[in-house]
C-alpha cells in the first residue's frame, strides 16, 4: 500500500538560499527546520502538515517553489498552505496564491 500525499504549491519570486527560504518559513510558522543539511528538509506546520522547498537547480533565477504537504487530506495541505501564505506576504515576500502540487 502506499502513502497518498497531499500536495500544494506556493511560488516564491525572490532571490534566496534553501537554508534560508527553510528559516524564514519556520519563523513564519513558529517551529523549527526538521533534517536540515540532508535532501528532504522540511518544517512542520501542522500535524500531518509540512513544508519542503524546491530551489532552482543549476543557479537558475527565481521563483522557487514551496510545496505544503498533508499525510492526511488535501483539505489540511490547502488550509496550511493558505496560513503559510498569509504569514509569508505580512513578513513583505511576494508570494502566488496556493495552487495544485505535485504530488
Amino acid at each position: 500500500m502506499s502513502k497518498v500525499l497531499h500536495a500544494v504549491t506556493l511560488v516564491v519570486d525572490m532571490p534566496i538560499t534553501k537554508i534560508d527560504a527553510l528559516d524564514a518559513i519556520a519563523f513564519a510558522a513558529n517551529g523549527n527546520v526538521e533534517d536540515p543539511g540532508t535532501a528532504r528538509p522540511r518544517v512542520w506546520l501542522a500535524p500531518h502538515a509540512w513544508a519542503e522547498v524546491e530551489i532552482p537547480k543549476f543557479a537558475d533565477p527565481p521563483p522557487f517553489a514551496i510545496d505544503v504537504y498533508s499525510d492526511v487530506s488535501g483539505e489540511i495541505a490547502w488550509a496550511q498552505a493558505r496560513r503559510l501564505h498569509g504569514a509569508l506576504e505580512r513578513f513583505g515576500w511576494n508570494v502566488a496564491p496556493p495552487r495544485a502540487g505535485v504530488r
